[in-house]
């Protein structure tokens, strides 16, 4: 055992307390790298003593090493921690769950990243801030250090989307050196298992109004002799995927609003011709309505959904209600959206009837404007839609008749 690895040794023995700050590296056969970077942990917890007064472990969160490394990590002083789900996101999961720490940075355990540059965000976590980011296109990047794909376009191009969906303020949401207070860590019940699970850190703390701030990292080449567990194309996707699944709003509301506008707009113009309203024939003929017939239902269907993910992430925990609901939470019942959906279903089924009895009026020959038939079936389509969305929203609820689910309340 060389020097700094005694030194270690010793720092842990001289702190039988709970420590402060917990050091958290996931480790899949790393046996190359990890002498480098726990004793450049070593050095960032000598800081952390020194400029913070903060005492501090290291914990390597094992998905299941074949080379050695546990027992390497165990011999330099660390504590070992065994992950048995697989993947980058479940080790990180797996090693804060088990930090004493009420700090906790996390980093990469292939020598990319220098653990001093935590000493900043711990510095930041003690001034208040829930959350403390790296960021690696202001602190630097070295050459080889990063593909020049995943500079360029796979980090800003994911970041820009997270930030378009979350405004979460963040420039570089996919560094792999960051801190966090643990309160904060178990209050995002994060699940992510693989690479996805960097932007679901970031994600969950904007939702949840958690305190962001960043500081400048350094990305170095790595140390090890194999290629690195990362996959572009496939942990793009799952970054990409991730993103939209947390933003209900972008995948259901904005095209929702985008075609119940756009077929409200075609029934305007159809309804104002058939009345008289606007002179000559309409552009939005027979087609044009079963058309906008689709969009409305679709754009209502895509309301309910956003509604329904939106009130499923405040019960799950990592989304806080939208002010509107809360607003008008007391409207929001089971018998509330029951008595909409029948009445829309008795308007189609009024219109229908009128329909008919004028078809039959004709001699039942081909109808001259199809658009009071088509509209009268949108209506009615979409309080069927009504009924069956009120009971969906409910059973997220809680089983209850308010629609609105039991949300955490939390005070920042």
């Amino acid at each position: 055992m060389d020097l700094q690895q005694r030194d270690f040794s010793s720092f842990v023995e001289s702190n039988s307390e709970r420590p402060d700050v917990t050091i958290v590296m996931p480790v899949l056969n790393e046996v190359d790298s990890l002498p480098h970077c726990i004793g450049n942990a070593l050095e960032a917890l000598a800081l952390m003593r020194t400029e913070l007064d903060l005492s501090g472990e290291i914990v390597i969160a094992d998905n299941g090493s074949t080379d050695g490394s546990q027992a390497l990590a165990t011999e330099l002083g660390a504590r070992v921690v065994p992950v048995a789900a697989r993947g980058y996101g479940a080790a990180l999961i797996g090693g804060c769950e088990a930090a004493f720490g009420r700090y906790i940075v996390m980093g990469d355990c292939d020598g990319s990243y220098n653990f001093t540059e935590g000493v900043a965000m711990v510095a930041k976590l003690e001034e208040g801030y829930d959350v403390c980011m790296g960021n690696r296109f202001k602190g630097g990047i070295a050459p080889g250090a990063m593909p020049w794909k995943n500079k360029h376009i796979g980090n800003p191009g994911l970041t820009g989307v997270l930030n378009l969906f979350f405004r979460s303020g963040i420039g570089d949401a996919h560094c792999g050196l960051r801190a966090i207070r643990k309160e904060a860590f178990s209050e995002l019940k994060l699940s992510g298992s693989g690479m996805e699970f960097a932007s679901e850190m970031v994600i969950k703390a904007a939702l949840t109004k958690q305190r962001m701030t960043e500081v400048p990292a350094t990305l170095s080449p790595d140390l090890r002799d194999r290629p690195p567990h990362l996959r572009p194309l496939r942990d793009g996707w799952r970054h990409l995927r991730y993103l939209f699944m947390l933003s209900p709003t972008w995948v259901f509301g904005v095209p929702a609003v985008i075609a119940l506008g756009t077929a409200g707009v075609i029934f305007a113009i159809g309804l104002m011709h058939l009345l008289g309203l606007l002179p000559g024939t309409s552009f939005f003929g027979t087609s044009w309505s079963i058309v906008a017939g689709f969009l409305a239902t679709c754009g209502h269907l895509g309301l309910i959904m956003a509604v329904a993910t939106h009130f499923h992430g405040v019960r799950s925990g990592y989304r806080l209600m939208r002010p509107v609901f809360k607003r008008h939470e007391k409207l929001m019942t089971l018998e509330a959206a029951l008595l909409s959906g029948l009445a829309l279903c008795l308007a189609g089924a009024a219109g229908l009837g009128i329909v008919t009895y004028n078809w039959g009026q004709s001699g039942y020959l081909p109808l001259d404007n199809p658009l009071p038939l088509i509209l009268s079936a949108t209506v009615g389509a979409i309080g069927l839609q009504t009924l069956l969305g009120g009971f969906l929203l409910a059973i997220i609820g809680g089983n209850d008749n308010r629609l609105t689910p039991k949300a955490q309340d939390k005070t920042r």
